[in-house]
């Protein structure tokens, strides 16, 4: 019998035996949507499989044990810190709160161009220059104060992605409205946005806990539909009701 003959039988047969396909990799990395960390550190994705959150989380547990505390987390706030006071003087001065703003995180100006979420839709090309377009303009071709209200429903600044609902992460740590941020203050700032992730005082997170509260700050932003009498139900610093 020729060798083809028996070859041919025996590729089938391990054909079917053979194990299924392992499933496509999980696209979770989106240039268009940065994970801002609770203290507003920028961390964006650089391939496509590239976890943003992950990355945040990982850097931060520094012991590396699968749990993040909060004196972790203070110390990862220190260490941005750093980054961020230019001159080493020991604060956030003014001129170093616009360098974060216009440079590290010009993503969470709130009127700049909204960036999609990582689960948006592409946006038409149309919905593309109205939300690039000047808010402001009188004219509303095709009904754009209906759409513009309802986006303002939405999530603002820094919060569009991240864990808690603060618009400016850096600013906000000014407690004491000096216009200066000292290294106390945000560690305070930082000690105080744990106790925001960890509503049941566990005293550690694990990234399984904080992907949930991303998934929640994302659904907000995705579905909430604001009315002038509701009332701000998200995960940190209230919204003022609206006149």
């Amino acid at each position: 019998m020729p060798i083809a003959v028996l070859i041919i039988p025996l590729l089938a047969a391990a054909a079917q035996t053979a194990a299924p396909p392992e499933p496509p990799v999980v696209v979770t990395g989106h240039a268009w949507a940065p994970f801002i960390s609770p203290m507003g550190e920028p961390f964006r994705a650089h391939s496509p499989t590239d976890d943003t959150l992950a990355n945040w989380f990982n850097q931060a547990d520094l012991n590396h044990d699968g749990w993040l505390t909060a004196a972790e987390m203070q110390a990862d706030s220190a260490r941005f810190f750093a980054k961020l006071d230019s001159n080493q003087d020991g604060k956030l001065d003014p001129d170093e709160l616009i360098h974060y703003e216009w440079d590290v995180a010009p993503d969470i100006q709130v009127n700049s161009r909204q960036r999609r979420l990582p689960a948006e839709a592409a946006a038409s090309p149309a919905s593309e220059h109205w939300q690039a377009s000047d808010m402001d303009r009188s004219d509303d071709p095709g009904g754009r104060k209906s759409r513009r209200h309802k986006d303002e429903g939405g999530l603002q600044g820094a919060a569009r992605y991240a864990l808690l609902n603060i618009p400016e992460p850096v600013a906000s740590a000014d407690l004491n409205f000096d216009r200066d941020i000292s290294l106390a203050e945000f560690s305070q700032a930082a000690a105080a946005r744990f106790q925001l992730l960890d509503p049941g005082h566990s005293g550690a997170l694990s990234l399984a806990q904080l992907r949930q509260v991303q998934a929640k700050a994302m659904a907000a932003n995705l579905h909430h539909k604001h009315r002038d009498d509701d009332r701000d139900q998200r995960i940190a610093i209230p919204l003022p009701p609206g006149d």
